[in-house]
């Protein structure tokens, strides 16, 4: 493990702080929102641009990765979440409903970078995506109903917009780099920007603390009780996706790949369903806004155990 890899936690911690400390100047908070998504597309064009096309090829046939990480994502999680939400916020409807709203949709974007910080395998992580986001968007409402008698209008036309812009421009862009601009000295270029993502990934948090960091400092009291829903989700969780990669026979980065497409949580897609669905509950929208604060610093914690258990196994191997 390497120098840059034992301080990635250090550096995202840091990035938390520093965006709440500078979002209390009021210009800064201001204008640091549309510094998260320029930062967000280039952090996924550098991550594209060290995936080879063919292995994300190859990635489309692992059905039993595909199989997993649905079971996880979209039956096991809304049961689970549904017993946390019952268990820690019975007695407010508001925050049980944007915590149900934050765990039943999947990830389609940071974890990707943190797939490739534990060492996943990220064209497998990268190929769940679509399904993910699709699936996702189908059965929100459908969950929404289930679990709380409320169906809310997705804006569909929003949520594509998103996936253009995030997605899919940085993956062609990354595809086009790959074929045309790097036929010489491809390895040696890819290594020396194997870093940046995380620089990327840094600064964009920095910039979503910045804007939305006030807003938690107001309320940190509901900071507390989402804490620990949010903290079991992730424990139990991540014990399943170790227990079911390991059944299943995954490859160590195929495990570390499962364990972040079914840890991390899109709130951002959440969040902007919850304010055209629900404008009136501003309480919905702040759990959505509270989630990240929670999920970043862990995801990056998580990661890091991922490469400390996966280096003991190597070594356990050899022995």
């Amino acid at each position: 493990m390497g120098l840059f890899e034992k301080l990635y936690t250090v550096l995202i911690i840091v990035s938390v702080l520093l965006g709440l400390v500078i979002g209390q100047v009021n210009e800064v908070a201001m204008y640091a929102d549309q510094w998260i998504l320029p930062l967000l597309m280039l952090m996924l064009y550098l991550t594209f641009l060290q995936i080879p096309l063919k292995d994300l090829k190859q990635s489309f046939l692992n059905r039993t990765f595909t199989c997993a990480s649905i079971g996880i994502n979209f039956v096991l999680t809304p049961l689970f979440s549904w017993l946390l939400a019952t268990l820690f916020l019975a007695n407010q409807p508001a925050l049980w409903l944007g915590f149900m709203m934050l765990m039943v949709t999947p990830c389609t974007d940071w974890y990707i970078i943190f797939t490739g910080i534990a060492k996943g395998n990220v064209a497998l992580s990268t190929s769940i995506l679509p399904l993910n986001l699709i699936l996702q968007l189908l059965l929100l409402p459908v969950y929404l109903y289930v679990f709380s008698g409320t169906v809310g209008v997705v804006d569909f036309q929003l949520v594509m917009k998103s996936m253009l812009l995030v997605l899919v421009l940085p993956f062609v862009l990354a595809a086009v780099t790959r074929h045309y601009l790097l036929k010489w000295n491809k390895d040696v270029l890819i290594e020396k920007v194997s870093s940046l993502p995380v620089i990327f990934l840094c600064l964009a948090i920095l910039a979503m603390f910045a804007s939305q960091g006030s807003l938690l400092l107001n309320h940190l009291d509901l900071f507390v009780q989402l804490l620990l829903p949010i903290l079991t989700f992730f424990l139990i969780t991540f014990l399943i996706g170790r227990l079911v990669g390991k059944g299943l026979a995954f490859t160590t980065p195929n495990i570390a790949s499962l364990h972040l497409t079914t840890l991390a949580r899109n709130s951002p897609v959440a969040l902007a369903i919850a304010m055209t669905a629900f404008p009136h509950e501003p309480l919905i929208a702040l759990v959505l806004v509270m989630g990240p604060l929670i999920e970043l610093p862990l995801l990056s914690l998580i990661s890091y155990i991922i490469l400390i258990l996966d280096q003991h196994h190597t070594i356990s191997g050899r022995s």
